[in-house]
């Protein structure tokens, strides 16, 4: 028996649970740590699937972009893939040069958009590399982040050409999950604002 996934699977797979994990949050509040767990996979995999470009060199570390052209050019083992940190992925597909290779557009974020997606990345670090502590998060302003988040899936994912998807399965699967998870988030969003 085998697991079978790829880039766009895990795409589809974290928007899956993100909009499953969203529409059980007014129930149980603790559902927030998962929700961000697989927003977060669902932005940095679609981040992913833009720079990916037929080699995947653009998603990985400088470093061992380098190495595995030097392993190429001297004929000698190919290194172990590394991805870029998030950070250094979503300065990459904001980027005027990075962003536009093969014909891509560059997201330019609006709004919010630019610190909620640094947010997003924050509190995921936070809950999965948790430390012994306390911590209170304020809940009313997660739906702003979650949609400012889900607008770069959006834009990269359909707004745009960036993604070629290779599955209309995975790519349909996709969209249909951003949409029950956006509809999970205005509820919040409205619920959040009319509590006294």
């Amino acid at each position: 028996m085998y697991l079978d996934t790829d880039e766009e699977q895990e795409v589809s797979n974290a928007l899956q649970m993100a909009a499953r994990f969203s529409e059980g949050l007014e129930a149980e509040p603790h559902l927030w740590r998962w929700v961000i767990i697989a927003l977060h996979n669902a932005v940095q995999g679609m981040m992913v699937l833009s720079l990916r470009h037929g080699n995947g060199f653009l998603a990985l570390t400088d470093k061992c972009c380098q190495e595995w052209m030097d392993a190429h050019q001297n004929g000698t083992p190919y290194p172990p893939e590394k991805l870029d940190r998030f950070e250094k992925l979503y300065d990459k597909v904001k980027h005027r040069e990075i962003g536009s290779i093969g014909g891509n557009q560059p997201f330019v974020p609006q709004g919010t958009e630019g610190k909620n997606i640094k947010r997003l990345n924050r509190f995921r670090n936070k809950f999965i590399h948790f430390t012994p502590q306390g911590w209170s998060l304020e809940l009313d302003g997660l739906p702003q982040i979650c949609c400012d988040c889900a607008r770069l899936i959006s834009f990269l994912g359909w707004q745009t050409q960036n993604v070629f998807w290779h599955s209309d399965a995975a790519k349909g699967a996709s969209q249909e999950s951003l949409g029950r998870f956006l509809q999970s988030m205005q509820r919040l969003k409205e619920g959040y604002n009319n509590t006294p």
